[in-house]
C-alpha cells in the first residue's frame, strides 16, 4: 500500500453516458431530457491507483433568482479537463481541503463539476488507504439509508400501480413528484394514502413548480389531510418558503434552496425549513456536502441525502455521506444493479443497467452502502463505452 503522501494525480478525464432508463423519471422542471445523462470522471495515479465520480449536471437546476446557474455534462466535462486537470496534476488526490482550494482558484463556481472530482479524489485516497469513503468522512453510522421511492411526473393511475409495487418490495416511503397541476397532486396523495395504507410515509416535492405562496399552501393543506411526511421545495426562494412554512403543519424541506452553508444559515434566519437535501453535489462534493451536513446538525435542522438519479458511482458517494452522518431521513438513494442482477425491480430502481459489476444490496426498504475501499465499487469499462454519447 502506498505512503501516505507517495501518489500524485496524473491525468482526469471526462466522458459523458447514458444509461438505459426503466421509465421516464420528471419532475416540474426537468420534464423533457432524460434522467441517467452524467458526466464520469476517472482520476489516475502515478500508482495505477483509480479514482472515479460523477455529475448528474442539468441545464435547468439551479437556485432562485439566478443564484446558481445550471450546468450541463458538456459543461462539467470541459471545466474538469480544461480547468481543473491542469490545477490538480501532481497533488495527491488525499489532500482534499487544498484540493478545493486549487479548484476554487482555477475557476468561481460550477459545484458539480468540482464534485465530480472531488467524489473521484476520495474514491482514490480511500483506494490508497485501504479504507472506505464514510471512514473518510469521519466514520460509518449505519449500514445503509432507507429508499424514498420516487414517482416521477406520470399519470395517477400509473404512480399508484408502481407505488403499490414499490411498497410490495418494501419501500416505506413514496416521494411524489408535483407542482404542475394542484387539483392532481391532491387527488395523488389521497388515492396514494388509500391504496398503500397509513404505515407508509408519503412526501411531496413540487420543485418549485407552484405559481404562488397562495397555491402552495392551499395544495398542501389539502394534502395534509391524507397524511403528509414532508413538503419539499414547492416554490422557489427561502423567503416563500418561510411564508409556507408558517402556514402549513408539514415539516418543509429545502432543495433548490439549498446549496451551500450561507443558504443554510439564510433558511436557518428566516425559518423557511425544517429539513435540508443535502446533496454531494449541489455545494460541490463530499467536502462540503460534510460541512453543510454538520451545520444543519448544529442548528437543528434534519437531512436527507438527494441526488439526481446517479449511476453507481454517485450513488456510492452518496450513500458514503448517507452513512457517516448522524441521522439522516429516508433519500432517493437508488437500489444500483447492472442488468440481470438480484434485487427490486421496482422499489428504488430507475435504470435497467448501470455501470457498477455488483448490485447493491438491498433489504427490508434499506439500500446497503458498498464496504470496500474508496467508494467500494468496481466500474464495468464495457459498459462505461456502451453507454458513451
Amino acid at each position: 500500500m502506498p505512503e501516505r503522501g507517495d501518489v500524485k494525480i496524473t491525468a482526469l478525464s471526462a466522458v459523458i453516458v447514458q444509461l438505459p432508463t426503466r421509465r421516464e423519471h420528471n419532475w416540474a422542471s426537468k420534464m423533457t431530457s432524460p434522467i441517467g445523462r452524467h458526466a464520469i470522471v476517472e482520476l489516475r495515479t502515478d500508482v495505477g491507483i483509480v479514482g472515479w465520480g460523477e455529475a448528474p449536471a442539468g441545464a435547468t437546476w439551479g437556485g432562485a433568482a439566478m443564484r446558481y446557474y445550471g450546468e450541463t455534462p458538456e459543461t462539467v466535462c470541459h471545466l474538469v479537463e480544461d480547468y481543473l486537470a491542469p490545477a490538480l496534476v501532481g497533488q495527491d488526490p488525499a489532500d482534499i481541503g487544498p484540493i478545493h482550494r486549487l479548484m476554487d482558484k482555477a475557476v468561481k463556481g460550477h459545484p458539480y463539476a468540482k464534485a465530480a472530482v472531488d467524489i473521484a479524489c476520495y474514491d482514490a485516497a480511500g483506494k490508497a488507504l485501504g479504507v472506505n469513503v464514510a471512514t473518510l468522512l469521519g466514520g460509518r453510522q449505519r449500514a445503509g439509508v432507507e429508499v424514498a421511492h420516487s414517482l416521477g411526473i406520470m399519470p395517477v393511475d400509473r404512480c399508484l400501480e408502481e407505488a403499490e409495487q414499490a411498497v410490495g418490495e418494501g419501500a416505506r416511503t413514496i416521494k411524489c413528484k408535483t407542482g404542475l397541476d394542484p387539483e392532481r397532486d391532491v387527488t395523488l396523495v389521497a388515492e396514494l394514502r388509500r391504496r398503500v395504507g397509513d404505515g407508509v410515509r408519503i412526501r411531496v416535492d413540487a420543485n418549485e413548480g407552484y405559481r404562488s405562496v397562495a397555491e402552495a399552501v392551499r395544495t398542501t393543506r389539502a394534502q395534509e389531510d391524507y397524511g403528509l411526511f414532508l413538503c419539499e421545495q414547492p416554490l422557489a426562494g427561502a423567503r416563500a418558503l418561510a411564508q409556507v412554512a408558517a402556514r402549513i403543519d408539514t415539516p418543509v424541506m429545502a432543495d433548490e434552496s439549498a446549496w451551500t452553508v450561507e443558504d443554510i444559515l439564510e433558511i436557518h434566519a428566516l425559518g423557511a425549513a425544517s429539513v435540508i437535501s443535502c446533496y454531494v453535489t449541489k455545494p460541490g462534493g463530499l467536502y462540503r456536502a460534510r460541512q453543510q451536513a454538520e451545520l444543519a446538525e448544529r442548528l437543528g435542522i434534519a437531512c436527507d441525502v438527494g441526488g439526481s438519479i446517479e449511476t453507481g458511482i454517485g450513488n456510492a458517494a452518496n450513500l458514503a455521506l448517507a452513512t457517516a452522518l448522524v441521522d439522516v431521513l429516508p433519500s432517493v438513494c437508488p437500489v444500483s444493479k447492472p442488468a440481470g442482477a438480484d434485487g427490486p425491480a421496482i422499489a428504488g430502481v430507475y435504470y435497467s443497467d448501470d455501470l457498477v459489476t455488483e448490485p447493491f444490496a438491498f433489504a427490508e426498504g434499506t439500500v446497503m452502502a458498498p464496504l470496500g475501499p474508496g467508494l467500494g465499487i468496481e466500474v464495468d469499462r464495457e459498459k462505461l463505452k456502451r453507454y458513451r454519447e
